[in-house]
């Protein structure tokens, strides 16, 4: 089983509170981090902003900037949800991982993690993606469930990929199953399909219905 601790990285030693900036700028000149982590006497104090730095005085030293540092961090027992929440709410393409006791232990890169993603069914395996939408207040991820596997579907993942106003749209990913056919039950239950399919038989039947209404007009 592939855990994602298995991509917990030291392959760089974290900054000492009282290294210098200068050191700080030539490292991130070399490397493409938007930050990294920084330690005083073994604890982790919080992050540096490449962004930050190319502002900061050369002579002076990390701990004279200490109110820059942002302090995210992930957790050792976090699934890889959560993590990437973590990316994606600091805007950073690293993030310091702390055990249980607060104790450093290394860091994720962005580029790990969405590998890791790419190894979860949800992407390797083959299926169809439906994205649907409806009201906050209706929708029910056990109804989508629902809806799938009554058609013989079998659900790869699904997850909320975006709320606007009072409407929320699910991705699902669905193996096996007639796509047509649960495509069309998503509608009877007033759900409305975002993505485009070309087994969908009512979407079908209304364009050669145009395209039968454009020739006769045409005439």
């Amino acid at each position: 089983m592939l855990e994602i601790t298995n991509y917990i990285n030291s392959d760089f030693k974290p900054f000492e509170s009282d290294e210098s900036i200068r050191f700080v700028q030539d490292f991130f000149a070399d490397l493409t981090f938007s930050h990294f982590p920084v330690l005083q006497e073994g604890i982790y104090i919080g992050s540096i902003a490449a962004d930050d730095v190319v502002t900061f005085e050369s002579p002076k030293k990390i701990i004279d900037y200490k109110y820059t540092l942002e302090g995210f961090f992930a957790r050792t027992n976090m699934i890889w949800l959560d993590v990437l929440e973590v990316f994606a709410q600091n805007h950073t393409n690293l993030i310091p991982v702390l055990d249980e006791n607060n104790k450093y232990v290394g860091y994720y890169e962005l580029n790990d993690i969405v590998q890791f993603f790419a190894e979860t069914p949800f992407l390797r395996e083959q299926g169809g993606i439906i994205i649907v939408k409806k009201s906050i207040k209706e929708y029910s991820m056990s109804q989508i469930a629902q809806i799938v596997e009554t058609n013989n579907g079998r659900i790869l993942g699904m997850f909320i990929s975006d709320i606007e106003g009072d409407f929320v749209q699910v991705t699902v990913k669905i193996a096996l199953g007639g796509l047509n056919e649960i495509i069309q039950t998503f509608r009877r239950y007033n759900y409305e399909i975002i993505s485009e399919h070309q087994e969908d038989a009512y979407l079908n039947n209304l364009k050669e219905r145009s395209d039968y209404l454009d020739k006769y007009l045409n005439i």
